[in-house]
């Protein structure tokens, strides 16, 4: 399997890993190392991809799963739970249990306190990111932190309507600099990861690493609904260790 490391520096306590597709089990269309259950893959396919993906990355506990909706619910995690918690972010101060947010052109969000003390991980398309989570997830930070951007579709791939342009812009003028013409009338080019990062920053998270992966365009390592439809899913991972 292959794993992405996050390209920023965190506590020494804290640990963060980020999948991508390659050399897993799944067939086409989920090929190969897809970690979602929900998409039609085989489900003990999935289940030996989630198995080497604990091991490979040396996990403390299987991660916590959540059922992603698009809203802004944030499950608050005082122990690994093999329970699917029905939510699109979660927040832990415990050691030990490992966070995830599954993706394929979505954004993943890993957030740390700098102290090491409280981690977060964000699944935020552009409805989640339009209604708050991302602002939702900062403020339950109550010291310093920092947040990475991981693997998400690019500002030149993601072609929206003006409804998604309105859903910011109407908001917050200021975020029409992460909008440009597409090439179709009254269709826009959307950069959610800028999106994203304007508002860890107006959260009070100045520390933003941005990935600058592009899910769509990268086919030979990351799934991407936008551009495949029936795909499979990677997902970032984060976790205070013990």
């Amino acid at each position: 399997m292959s794993l992405l490391t996050p390209n920023w520096v965190t506590p020494n306590n804290v640990e963060a890993v980020s999948s991508t597709r390659e050399n897993g089990v799944s067939k086409a269309p989920f090929s190969s190392f897809n970690l979602g259950m929900h998409v039609g893959d085989e489900p003990s396919d999935v289940l030996a991809n989630r198995q080497v993906l604990q091991i490979s990355a040396d996990m403390p506990s299987s991660p916590v799963w959540l059922n992603q909706t698009h809203s802004t619910n944030i499950a608050i995690v005082q122990a690994a739970t093999e329970q699917v918690l029905d939510a699109d972010a979660s927040f832990t101060r415990t050691p030990g249990v490992v966070l995830s947010a599954m993706t394929a052109d979505c954004l993943p969000i890993l957030i740390c306190a700098k102290d090491g003390s409280a981690v977060a991980a964000v699944h935020a398309g552009w409805r989640g990111l339009a209604d708050g989570i991302v602002e939702k997830a900062a403020n339950l930070f109550d010291s310093e932190a920092q947040a990475w951007i991981g693997p998400a579709i690019g500002f030149d791939a993601f072609e929206v309507g003006l409804d998604v342009k309105h859903a910011f812009c109407q908001t917050n003028p200021e975020y029409s600099v992460a909008f440009k013409a597409g090439a179709n009338p009254d269709k826009w080019l959307a950069d959610l990861a800028h999106i994203a990062q304007m508002k860890l920053q107006a959260s009070g998270i100045r520390d933003v690493t941005l990935s600058s992966l592009c899910t769509f365009s990268d086919e030979k390592r990351f799934f991407s609904y936008r551009r495949d439809g029936q795909t499979g899913r990677m997902a970032s991972f984060i976790w205070i260790n013990h």
